[in-house]
C-alpha cells in the first residue's frame, strides 16, 4: 500500500493556510508516504501527467499533521509521482495544528 489510507476531506480544523505565500513560510522537509492519509480519494491525471504541474505553485507538497496524523492536504499528484519512481518519501512542507488550542506551526526539523 504506498498510503496509511485514503481518506476524504480534511478532518481537521480550518488553519486559515490558504496562500503559496503563507505555506513558503515553512520549511520542507520529507515525510514517508506510508505515514501520509489522503484528504483526495480522486487524481486529476492531468496533474499526474503533466510536465509543468508545479509552475504555477509550490514545489513541496502540503501536509498538515494533526492528533498525530498526518494529512496530505495538496499534492496528491506528486506523492503518486514520487510512488511510481518506487522512492519512499516527498518532500513536503508540514504544518502542525495542535489538537488542544487550534495553534498552528511549523513541525520540529529532525
Amino acid at each position: 500500500m504506498i498510503f496509511k489510507a485514503v481518506g476524504e476531506g480534511r478532518p481537521y480544523p480550518e488553519h486559515g493556510y490558504s496562500t503559496s505565500k503563507q505555506w513558503s513560510d515553512l520549511p520542507p522537509s520529507q515525510v514517508r508516504l506510508d505515514d501520509l492519509v489522503t484528504t483526495k480519494r480522486t487524481l486529476d491525471l492531468n496533474s499526474l501527467l503533466s510536465e509543468d504541474s508545479t509552475f504555477f505553485g509550490d514545489l513541496f507538497a502540503h501536509v498538515v499533521q494533526y492528533q498525530g496524523t498526518l494529512y496530505l492536504e495538496d499534492g496528491l499528484h506528486r506523492a503518486v509521482r514520487a510512488a511510481l519512481h518506487q522512492r519512499p518519501v516527498l518532500h513536503a512542507r508540514v504544518l502542525v495544528i495542535d489538537a488542544q488550542d487550534g495553534d498552528v506551526g511549523a513541525a520540529p526539523r529532525s
